[in-house]
């Protein structure tokens, strides 16, 4: 777990650094890094998005998943969360960067490595990937960024904890299509960056669930 806790602390020591500079950024700069932040975003969740196996398992999961979050409300839950803590950007940042820190294949592999071998190297390089990743976001949305150290620690604890049983995630029929999902759901983060189009992606979170469900099923067929 002390790979995963790295990683948690990582995340917390870039969002205080973000929280610090945010109230010294000119409000021109912040424009501009709202910018870089949203079409990076795109760029990652494209490239991610591109490794799917089968598109139609990543528009099956998103569908299903997405149904299952709307009928729970995971979008206006986060989005009370953030109200209560009277921060409008909480339930935006706490997403965007759970789901930046989460769907990624180091987070997987990394941590079911961790897990099995006790080799943390993945989850450290990630540690600082996502160090410096959460001080930009910080700086623009605020203390959301930082809670979402706490999905980095029970999502990837989690994972470490569970290694032995979850390790048929890091073959390539199921890891691509997860993160597939993942890379359209952080799509969906760059348009509502960008304010082109609010997708509610909290809501799509429960697709990272059906996926390889999903896949599973499909592969009983073949």
């Amino acid at each position: 777990m002390i790979p995963t806790i790295v990683n948690a602390f990582a995340v917390i020591i870039g969002s205080l650094l973000g929280l610090l500079a945010k109230k010294g950024i000119p409000e021109r700069l912040k424009i501009i890094l709202f910018y870089a932040v949203g079409l990076t975003t795109l760029g990652i969740g494209i490239n991610m998005s591109m490794s799917a196996n089968n598109f139609l398992i990543v528009l099956g999961s998103m569908a299903l998943g997405g149904l299952i979050g709307e009928l729970l409300d995971i979008e206006g839950f986060l989005k009370r969360i953030g109200d209560n803590m009277k921060e409008g950007d909480f339930s935006t940042g706490f997403v965007m960067s759970s789901i930046l820190f989460l769907v990624g294949p180091l987070t997987i592999i990394g941590s079911i490595n961790a897990g099995l071998t006790n080799d943390g190297t993945l989850i450290y390089t990630k540690s600082l990937l996502d160090g410096i990743s959460s001080t930009v976001l910080a700086s623009i949305y605020g203390l959301g960024v930082m809670v979402s150290s706490g999905s980095v620690l029970v999502v990837q604890g989690s994972i470490v904890l569970l290694a032995s049983q979850l390790s048929f995630l890091t073959n390539e029929i199921y890891l691509n299509d997860l993160v597939a999902v993942g890379g359209i759901m952080v799509l969906g983060i760059g348009l509502k960056i960008l304010e082109i189009k609010d997708t509610k992606v909290g809501n799509f979170l429960p697709a990272l669930f059906v996926s390889p469900i999903l896949v599973w099923i499909v592969s009983l067929f073949k």
